[in-house]
Formats: C-alpha cells, sequence, structure tokens
C-alpha cells in the first residue's frame, strides 16, 4: 500500500483566501469607476440632465440595472474582470458555471453588503462620517463572517446556491518550434 501523495495544489472547490476575496472586491470596485462613467455620462446624454441633482433617483435605479447586467453577464461566465486577475471564480454548489437567473439572483443577494447600513443611516437620518463607518464596520461584519461557514463562503453566495472558488491560471503556452 503506497503512501498518499499531498499535492501542492489546493482542491477544485477551495474557497479562496479572505484577504484574496476582499482584494478582488476592492479591484472590482475600482474598475465599476469605469462602469459608473459611462453609463452616468449615458444617462445624462439621454435624458438631457444638466444638475448632477436632477433626475437622483432614475440615475440610481438606472445603474442598479447597469450593475445589475455587467455582474450577472460575467458571473453567468464565470468571472470578472477583477475576478480573472484575482484568480477567483464563481460557480454553483456543485462547481458548474451560473446560469443567467442564478447570477442574477446572486447580484441581488449582494447588495446585502450594503442594504442594512443604507437603511439604518436613512432611518437614523446620519451624516456621512456616521455612514462610513456603518458601512465599513457591516463590511468587515459581513466579510468575517465568512469564516463561521464551513466552505468558507459569504453568506449571500451560500443563499444563492453559488460559491467562490480559486481558479488556478493557465500554465504559459509553449511555442512550437518547427524544424
Amino acid at each position: 500500500m503506497s503512501a498518499p501523495t499531498i499535492s501542492s495544489s489546493p482542491a477544485p472547490l477551495t474557497a479562496p483566501s479572505l484577504r484574496r476575496r476582499m482584494a478582488c472586491w476592492l479591484y472590482e470596485g475600482m474598475l465599476m469607476f469605469g462602469v459608473i462613467f459611462i453609463a452616468g455620462y449615458l444617462f445624462s446624454t439621454l435624458t438631457q440632465t444638466r444638475n448632477a441633482l436632477d433626475n437622483r433617483h432614475a440615475q440610481q435605479a438606472f445603474l442598479f440595472v447597469v450593475f445589475g447586467i455587467y455582474f450577472t453577464w460575467f458571473w453567468a461566465k464565470g468571472q470578472t474582470l477583477a475576478m480573472k486577475t484575482w484568480h477567483i471564480r464563481v460557480v454553483d454548489r456543485e462547481g458548474r458555471a451560473l446560469s443567467q437567473p442564478r447570477a442574477l439572483w446572486r447580484y441581488l443577494l449582494s447588495w446585502l453588503w450594503l442594504l442594512p447600513p443604507l437603511a439604518m443611516a436613512a432611518s437614523l437620518q446620519t451624516t456621512g462620517a456616521e455612514l462610513s463607518v456603518l458601512l465599513v464596520g457591516w463590511i468587515v461584519v459581513w466579510a468575517l463572517l465568512s469564516r463561521f461557514h464551513p466552505e468558507r463562503q459569504f453568506l449571500h453566495d451560500a443563499l444563492a446556491g453559488t460559491r467562490l472558488i480559486h481558479q488556478p491560471p493557465a500554465p504559459p503556452a509553449v511555442p512550437h518550434l518547427s524544424r
């Protein structure tokens, strides 16, 4: 009987570290500035909005839909640009690609990262600084809760039936030399 071999590569459905997932989350936020800029410009042009506070709620609804399309599209393909950079992939519980409805459900549930502190801030009529503390505090608590999940997944992933996994980078292509 031979001794079991220890592989240096992670298991196929292993969750990335919390540090990598949060770095990916921050990078995704930076990339979203470009999406916001283009979508905001498109909205302002189409509605002839001249002041940033005009049509504010309509623009927020428009951005919500644009974000939904962006994330649903890329998650159904497995990765956003930030996820590719950090070698993270989103799959269903069995490790298969997400369907469009499941990706949309994950998008809606991902708002649990922000809606509770925003709702609390609105009901308490907090200042900008207080809102920042609420948001950062909630995000830290939300992220740390993944440490208690058996598979180290975020709560919205567990509710959506999805999971984040480590996606090893593809080996570099070896050029074929002809003689």
